[in-house]
């Protein structure tokens, strides 16, 4: 029972409603242009997941075999540090992980497409191939490019665009000009949360040689950057409410707005990473209520 509880804390929870985000945005888009699908929506979901879960187990398996997570990390406690999972446990656990990945993604691909859309088909498999590559590589190997500060661009392709154009094609078979300032929003707003964890790190990081944008930066300049990654993130979201509107309700999302800028105030002022960690899951969970009232107030 105790070795269950470390493997759900492994999965990192809090983590996975940030992931699915872009699916909600890109779902509402569907149904509002009558595309959507309940069952593209629950294998999306269920796809999307099992990738954010694998970039999790990758993570605590590439920065537990580094020594990057050791006594001085801030963060909560992660599984090969503890001990309590080793490190060929957890690369099991990865390897059966990525066959149910790849199990759901053909699953989606062909629900969507079928036979009729084939070089939609092939796309997308190879998106979804790249998808667990990136989950994987961003600490593990020796070309990690999580330690090499590139984190945040995947971050942005993957949980942006990808997510939310990407999620759109599944459900109508083409891109349309919509999805994508609510792409570059969550993206943006995905890139903060990255980067707010890094912000944390920073001093471990710095110690461990994962040379991550905030460590390159350093503490001052990072700071402005989370503040542009967010306002730019306001700001686009505000034209796509301008861009598309057509009721008052297509902007309940600037209620989304106000903890957004209570958090950068608090990071604005903020000298102890140590309380950022609190901000992580504010940032996560604002995000997701920003794609939730964007989607429905397209709707309304």
């Amino acid at each position: 029972m105790k070795k269950l509880s470390v493997w759900i804390s492994s999965m990192r929870l809090r983590t996975l409603p940030l992931s699915i985000s872009g699916i909600i945005v890109a779902s509402c888009l569907a149904e509002y242009n009558g595309h959507f699908s309940w069952i593209i929506f629950v294998l999306a979901i269920l796809t999307t997941l099992s990738f954010q879960i694998l970039s999790n187990l990758a993570n605590d398996y590439g920065d537990g075999v580094k020594g990057t997570d050791n006594e001085d990390r801030i963060g909560p406690e992660r599984a090969i540090q503890s001990g309590k999972i080793s490190p060929d446990e957890m690369f099991n656990a990865i390897k059966i992980n990525v066959l149910i990945s790849i199990g759901l993604a053909f699953a989606l691909i062909f629900k969507a497409f079928g036979v009729e859309h084939f070089l939609l088909t092939l796309i997308f498999f190879a998106l979804a191939v790249t998808s667990i590559v990136a989950a994987i590589k961003y600490t593990v190997g020796g070309n990690a490019y999580g330690y090499k500060g590139f984190g945040d661009i995947f971050v942005f392709i993957f949980f942006g665009l990808v997510s939310v154009c990407g999620c759109y094609v599944l459900y109508a078979k083409t891109i349309d000009h919509v999805t994508i300032l609510p792409a570059c929003t969550i993206g943006l707003l995905s890139t903060a949360v990255l980067n707010l964890n890094n912000m944390r790190d920073l001093v471990s990081d710095e110690q461990s040689r994962k040379n991550t944008l905030a460590v390159k930066l350093g503490q001052k300049t990072i700071k402005i950057y989370h503040h542009i990654l967010i306002i730019l993130a306001i700001i686009l979201s505000g034209l796509f409410g301008v861009l598309y509107y057509t009721s008052p309700f297509n902007l309940i999302f600037v209620v989304a707005y106000i903890p957004l800028v209570l958090h950068l105030i608090k990071v604005y002022k903020n000298t102890e990473p140590k309380l950022l960690d609190p901000e992580l899951k504010k940032l996560a969970l604002t995000t997701v209520l920003l794609a939730l009232l964007l989607g429905i107030g397209h709707l309304m």
